[in-house]
């Protein structure tokens, strides 16, 4: 008697499936917990760089919001090139805040995180 080689794929399957259901479930009873995890992560890389901890940091969101238009360094991609710009920080506050064209939304960064980004790239050389 032959034995069917595609019982033991189907097991491991049925393992798989049954392991993701209760890894799952134990995921969502500390869903508050993870959440929390995840900003504490962050407090604690911009507080390594000298800066307070919950202070905005530029470069972080520069790199989540900013460079899938301007690219990896902002000096463009689709977006324009954002090193030597000449803009004051106000107009880029102006900018961040109307949006500008059909190019660039509005509302990217807001509060307290608009002055920082404001002032990092007015800066940028």
């Amino acid at each position: 008697m032959k034995k069917n080689p595609i019982i033991p794929y189907i097991l491991i399957m049925a393992f798989g499936l049954g392991l993701i259901f209760f890894m799952s479930i134990d995921g969502a009873d500390k869903k508050a917990e993870i959440a929390k995890g995840g900003k504490e992560a962050k407090t604690e890389q911009t507080a390594g760089k000298g800066e307070t901890a919950g202070a905005a940091d530029p470069e972080a969101i520069a790199k989540t919001k900013c460079i899938s238009c301007h690219g990896d360094n902002l000096k463009g991609n689709v977006g324009p090139n954002l090193h030597g710009t000449g803009l004051s920080e106000a107009e880029v506050k102006d900018i961040l805040t109307k949006g500008k064209g059909s190019g660039m939304p509005p509302g990217l960064v807001t509060g307290a995180e608009l002055d920082a980004m404001a002032k990092y790239i007015s800066g940028l050389k």
